[in-house]
């Protein structure tokens, strides 16, 4: 059992929690609590840190899912799991799990491509509920600029709440070529805009489409937005200008989730 917190396996952890570069170099990054430790696929789980309590509840449960992994579960004393844990009411249970590695290609799934397209989003609860989302709206992919806050943030991982370990996600250097790449495969891209005359649930969603979500403060950068087909907007009551990120990335999601399941695949007519 690791008693002590000078123990070089938790100052490791630590260090992955903080810095990126930490996690980058070992190409893992850092999962907490039950639920999320029931989904991570056995090939990618690659060690596993339980505090003496948790393991007297679920000594089973982690051993089926270690030898499915065929590691073997480091225990941990209950006030080093505390200094451990990177929230403020520890479960018991922190895994490090393999990265993911997609390629710009496998965002457009095998259907029709439906992709979320990132510019600097900064917050690592909008990106993490953003990749959520997506999962439950049926999203192919999700395409981030590489000024978007890393996804392998611990904050991010728990706002993923599992579609980590499911959702297609790919950083590119350069957005707008990536955004002329989707374009080149019959995508039509939308810019969530408050230029936009056209209401959000008035375009048509059911043909190969992504949309363009900007940074919380700033909106997206003109030269991002220029490379969308069609601007449109989310009609506001009161004074409210615009929303959150990820509240106007759900509202676009959802809408175009309705869309889909109501009809049948439109072509894009690219409006100005």
């Amino acid at each position: 059992m690791i008693t002590s917190t000078a123990n070089a396996k938790i100052k490791r952890i630590i260090q992955m929690q903080k810095k990126r570069k930490a996690r980058d170099e070992e190409g893992l990054f850092q999962v907490e609590g039950i639920r999320m430790f029931r989904e991570i696929p056995p090939r990618d789980l690659q060690e596993i840190y339980v505090s003496r309590s948790f393991w007297e509840k679920e000594e089973s449960l982690v051993r089926e899912m270690a030898d499915r992994a065929c590691i073997r579960p480091e225990l941990v004393s209950d006030s080093v799991f505390e200094h451990l844990s990177a929230t403020r009411t520890p479960q018991g249970i922190l895994c490090l799990v393999r990265q993911k590695h997609y390629r710009p290609e496998d965002l457009t799934g095998e259907g029709t491509p439906f992709v979320m397209v990132l510019d600097r989003l900064q917050d690592p609860g909008n990106v993490g509920t953003i990749l959520r989302t997506a999962e439950g709206a049926g999203v192919t992919g999700v395409m981030l600029d590489a000024e978007c806050a890393d996804i392998y943030n611990p904050k991010t991982i728990r706002s993923t709440m599992g579609s980590i370990f499911r959702m297609p996600f790919c950083y590119v250097e350069d957005l707008e070529e990536g955004i002329r790449k989707l374009k080149e495969r019959g995508v039509c891209v939308y810019a969530a805009h408050l230029e936009g005359k056209q209401s959000y649930d008035e375009a048509d969603y059911r043909g190969p489409c992504a949309f363009l979500i900007g940074n919380e403060g700033n909106g997206l950068r003109p030269q991002i937005a220029r490379m969308a087909d069609a601007y449109i907007r989310i009609p506001m009551a009161g004074q409210v200008e615009s929303l959150n990120a990820a509240i106007a990335a759900t509202v676009l999601m959802f809408e175009t989730g309705r869309q889909r399941r109501q009809g049948e695949k439109a072509v894009c007519s690219r409006p100005v």
